[in-house]
């Protein structure tokens, strides 16, 4: 039979695992959809060379997320965070409208 005290011993450690895996699971981030609400209004490509550029007369060859201020990872990343699109995570050959030149 156990005790009270094995029984508190036991399931604090338990409890700390517990609430451990559920923030790593409510952290975990997805790449963004191009058709999210917010990628369509920004003009948010994968693929930086399939931008149009009718429509985005700021886009310019040559320009991608890599290259942006805004893109929070190395830029040897294939994919990485984004300063405009919080918990999401952005291809770093896309490209969208709110593009700064990496200083």
């Amino acid at each position: 039979m156990a005790t009270r005290r094995q029984f508190v011993l036991n399931a604090v450690p338990v409890s700390a695992l517990l609430i451990a895996s559920t923030r790593m699971t409510a952290t975990e981030v997805t790449r963004l959809d191009e058709a999210d609400p917010l990628a369509v209004a920004l003009g948010y490509r994968h693929d930086a060379g399939s931008v149009d550029a009718a429509r985005f007369p700021t886009y310019a060859v040559g320009h991608n997320c890599a290259g942006c201020q805004l893109f929070q990872a190395d830029a040897a990343a294939p994919w990485g965070p984004c300063g405009v699109v919080p918990g999401k995570l952005v291809n770093a050959k896309g490209w969208c409208a709110a593009w700064v030149r990496k200083a």
